[in-house]
């Protein structure tokens, strides 16, 4: 069950990454000074309500989001509204919502 944090820097963000793993499961997210960008396992309707800035993209079963540099590749598929106000929306890569997360 191994759990993996560590330093992150792209586009002159300074973030940490989070790499769970499971028999049969994992998640990732990366936590920037002003939200997060984040798998699935996240819910954007329940992080709106804390008015977090949060970024989801989604892996599938033949391509999962595991690492860092996962998330950073994929596309975004929901914002929440703090994140929509920061620029960050659907389609555009885990990189570019980082980047505006700094």
């Amino acid at each position: 069950m191994p759990i993996h944090t560590a330093p992150l820097h792209h586009a002159g963000v300074a973030a940490e990454s989070l790499e769970v793993s499971w028999d049969g499961g994992q998640f990732v997210l990366i936590i920037a000074p002003k939200g997060l960008v984040a798998c699935g396992v996240v819910d954007p309707a329940v992080m709106n309500r804390f008015g977090a800035a949060v970024a989801v993209a989604r892996g599938t079963p033949e391509h999962p989001l595991v690492t860092a540099g996962d998330l950073l590749a994929a596309r975004v598929a929901e914002v929440t509204e703090a994140a929509a106000a920061r620029g960050i929306a659907a389609g555009m890569t885990g990189a570019d919502a980082l980047a505006r997360l700094g």
